[in-house]
């Protein structure tokens, strides 16, 4: 079911690469899978079976210049030539109006890994009426100065190059240093998980590790600072459930200190219903790490539960 890769033309011109995998058992409610960058959808066929097992319809769709997804705009690794933070947030609206047609009534909650989480906190701040609980995984919204400079060497290489050629110093300022981040490390990916299996499975991958564009790193970094701001975060309920991973041991969101100050960031603006959870020795990819088994079983948990506070609240049985 999953591997079947449907198309879905959304009305921002691009032609979605989508996936599903109905639920076996239930349905208790939808959920929405946002990938992360240099990946697709494929990936997270064992969480969507997973999750499908314990009731869940889940639908993943390629973002915009990764895996199938085609667009006029969007060459490999680009979002689009202009707007294309705007235009990712309208897919994934796009595919969840798709996921709710086929399942009206049903609660839908958004699922997002690292720069998926990017866009589901932006999307869910976008469209707040219209998902139910929200998770974002292994992301960071504290970029911080490193952020800001980064955000200054692009605006250089947008002047000097152009915006869709890739951006060899964004790469090894962010997935370089986080691989000399791993001291015993044997491949330049070992930061996304201690499990060798699964690294093994991502460098073989051609559609995973690409070098990402000056226009797709700009589009990233606005997501990020973007998606913490106190006004974004108030246009969210205040009682709507979220759930944060992250791993003690990634660097990309300092060992999952950034993880930690969007909870509580998020705490402080009044947020009612914020779970935090730093799995020990978790690297980047807390899907594909050792110890997954336990982190999925944990989430379905904490769905379960998200849903059925929507079903009372909603005052049905």
């Amino acid at each position: 079911m999953f591997g079947q890769v449907r198309t879905h033309q959304s009305p921002t011109g691009a032609a979605l690469g989508w996936r599903h995998f109905a639920a076996s058992t239930g349905p208790h409610g939808i959920l929405i899978v946002s990938h992360g960058l240099a990946e697709h959808s494929g990936r997270y066929a064992r969480f969507a079976e997973a999750m499908a097992k314990h009731g869940f319809h889940v639908y993943a769709h390629d973002h915009r210049g990764h895996g199938e997804s085609r667009a006029p705009d969007a060459p490999l690794a680009t979002f689009g030539h202009r707007d294309g933070a705007a235009k990712v947030i309208a897919d994934v609206r796009a595919m969840r109006d798709v996921a709710a047609a086929d399942h009206p009534g049903l609660p839908i909650i958004l699922f997002g890994h690292s720069m998926g989480g990017l866009i589901a906190l932006n999307a869910a701040e976008t469209d707040p009426k219209l998902y139910d609980a929200l998770a974002v995984w292994n992301s960071n919204f504290r970029p911080g100065l490193a952020g800001r400079g980064g955000q200054a060497i692009l605006a250089i290489e947008r002047m000097l190059k152009g915006s869709d050629v890739p951006s060899p110093l964004l790469t090894k300022l962010t997935f370089g240093a986080w691989s000399k981040a791993i001291a015993d490390r044997k491949t330049d990916f070992d930061w996304l998980s201690r499990d060798e299996d699964e690294v093994a499975k991502y460098v073989a991958d051609p559609l995973c590790g690409f070098d990402a564009t000056v226009s797709l790193w700009i589009d990233v970094f606005k997501f990020a600072f973007a998606g913490a701001r106190s006004d974004r975060l108030a246009r969210l309920p205040a009682d709507l459930p979220v759930h944060l991973v992250g791993g003690s041991a990634d660097p990309s969101t300092f060992n999952g200190a950034a993880i930690r100050w969007l909870g509580e960031r998020m705490k402080a603006r009044g947020m009612t219903d914020v779970t935090i959870t730093i799995h020990d020795g978790m690297r980047h990819e807390t899907l594909n790490e050792i110890g997954r088994e336990q982190a999925t079983e944990d989430f379905v948990a904490w769905c379960l539960k998200a849903v059925d506070r929507k079903r009372r609240r909603d005052g049905r049985p």
